[in-house]
């Protein structure tokens, strides 16, 4: 893990330190694609080197969350788009279990959306 990000994570308080750290391993267990690099000042996670998703610390509530680039093509209950539109964003309490299988679905329909060619990557 490059230092930059080593610092994003561990300069987090308990529990959204551990919060954050683990759903990095959910995002990069998703798919051997998957690369995870730093835009922005946060984690930025890309398939086939096309920017998927972000991790992030909402400054009002405290909150993590994982923001989905072309969310605005996924249809889930639980996702947010805001004023966003072409992003949206899922919510994680770091004080609850992750609701895994929730976001693990998430992320790879996010994932078919590269794979069926709904959106293009560099590699196609």
């Amino acid at each position: 893990m490059p230092e930059a990000l080593h610092n994003f994570y561990f300069s987090k308080e308990e529990p959204i330190k551990s919060c954050l750290l683990a759903l990095r391993d959910i995002i990069l267990a998703q798919n051997q694609e998957i690369t995870e690099t730093q835009k922005y000042g946060m984690p930025c996670f890309c398939y086939r080197k096309k920017m998927f998703c972000y991790l992030w610390v909402d400054k009002k509530t405290h909150k993590p969350y994982i923001l989905l680039v072309e969310g605005k093509h996924l249809d889930h209950p639980e996702l947010e788009s805001g004023d966003r539109a072409r992003m949206k964003i899922f919510r994680v309490d770091p004080d609850k279990d992750l609701p895994i299988r929730t976001i693990e679905n998430i992320l790879q329909k996010a994932l078919d959306l590269y794979r069926t060619g709904v959106i293009k990557s560099k590699n196609d």
